[in-house]
């Protein structure tokens, strides 16, 4: 008889909870070390009712770690990843957005936007393995979906080079710890860093393009102080087709948005993909793009920006994460949903002013920052119920 099975011969009978904390934490450095080839047994032993509330909830925890070899679960580990741009903790949503988002870039003639996709994941995710970050952060995909975002902006923005391959590389791996630094100060005010590590991170290599040759900013628009009779306002301010074909295209490509891509049928793609998880985050994306067109319609938004779906994105992203994540599903919270997409297409106007002298485009930034401000009243009444024990 070994030491694991001695151990749980003596759990499996009546003893005192302090020697069976202590025979707990005796099999946990063991099974850490090792990964049994089969440790369900030895869970079960630990999930008896004798055992404390404590010691109980130490061994959900521990079977999350022992129930596979980490990098057996890379490539579901990197799909996550790509669901979880969304919200979506979902290896066959990942699977499908990443479908959507291949389908789009090669549709728009500009495939290096999906490459560089899967590039930034891969990336991403590797550098939560290699960091050895918690393995069940990993294994929810958090270690890659700043990483997806950051292989779609590079393609889209920068000129293609072999410096800006490299580049994308090491933005999407460095967002990783960027977002374990802003969640632990994030952290203490109850609220997630979203996606601004993709924000931040790309903003820095955004910025740096304008001195480095490299990675030239082909794609990037011109620093200009925008007023509504700035020529390229004048010219975003195209006439819009009102038709109720072209209102549909526009509403799909607000959700299409939201890895970059401009394709009402990668809209699709995403909406189906969203549905495969979660219908609630299904509808709300739906509900978001379509208020943030009607909202951007009725203050008279640039035609071009509207058509592209450019003022639904960010308020697709509030609308699952207040409607579908962060806040329970009363109708106080669905008010508060609504709210928080509305607000987000004006925190969306105001930062494309604001960004335009740089001439950096706004990403995700007023998803972000749309939601922490509804977030951070932390109200009661929109607060999610408890789990089940």
């Amino acid at each position: 008889m070994n030491l694991s099975d001695a151990a749980l011969n003596v759990m499996q009978k009546e003893a005192k909870p302090d020697l069976i904390v202590n025979l707990f934490n005796g099999c946990l450095v063991l099974l850490m070390k090792t990964h049994f080839t089969n440790p369900k047994p030895y869970i079960m032993a630990l999930k008896e009712d004798k055992l404390t509330r404590d010691t109980q909830e130490m061994a959900r925890e521990i079977e999350l770690d022992v129930r596979t070899v980490p990098w057996r679960e890379f490539p579901r580990t990197t799909l996550r990843g790509v669901g979880q741009v969304m919200f979506q903790d979902n290896m066959w949503t990942g699977l499908l957005f990443l479908c959507g988002i291949f389908w789009g870039a090669y549709e728009e003639g500009f495939p290096l936007v999906a490459w560089g996709a899967l590039a930034g994941v891969l990336s991403s995710t590797l550098a939560g393995y290699i960091l050895n970050l918690p393995d069940q952060k990993g294994a929810q995909g958090l270690w890659g979906f700043n990483g997806a975002l950051v292989g779609c902006a590079f393609p889209t923005f920068l000129g293609e080079s072999w410096a800006m391959w490299i580049a994308l590389v090491l933005c999407a791996a460095m967002s990783t710890w960027v977002r374990s630094g802003l969640d632990n100060v994030m952290g203490k005010w109850g609220v997630s860093s979203l996606t601004f590590p993709f924000v931040i991170s790309t903003y820095i290599f955004l910025l740096a393009a304008r001195y480095f040759y490299g990675m030239p900013p082909t794609h990037l628009s011109s620093p200009e102080l925008l007023t509504l009779a700035s020529p390229d306002v004048v010219a975003q301010n195209q006439e819009i087709n009102m038709q109720f074909g072209e209102l549909v295209k526009y509403w799909l490509r607000g959700v299409s948005q939201v890895f970059l891509i401009n394709s009402w049928v990668t809209g699709i793609f995403f909406l189906v993909a969203l549905a495969v998880s979660s219908i609630r985050a299904c509808i709300w994306a739906a509900v978001a793009s379509a208020l943030s067109l009607f909202i951007a319609l009725c203050w008279g938004g640039p035609g071009l920006q509207i058509s592209e779906g450019l003022y639904g994105f960010s308020a697709v992203l509030t609308g699952i994460a207040l409607g579908a994540t962060f806040c329970n599903f009363s109708w106080r919270a669905g008010i508060w949903c609504v709210l928080g997409i509305v607000a987000t297409v004006f925190v969306q106007a105001a930062m494309n002013a604001f960004f335009s002298p740089m001439g950096l485009p706004t990403l995700t930034g007023p998803f972000c920052i749309t939601t922490w401000f509804f977030l951070f009243p932390a109200y009661k009444m929109f607060a999610p119920k408890p789990a089940a024990q």
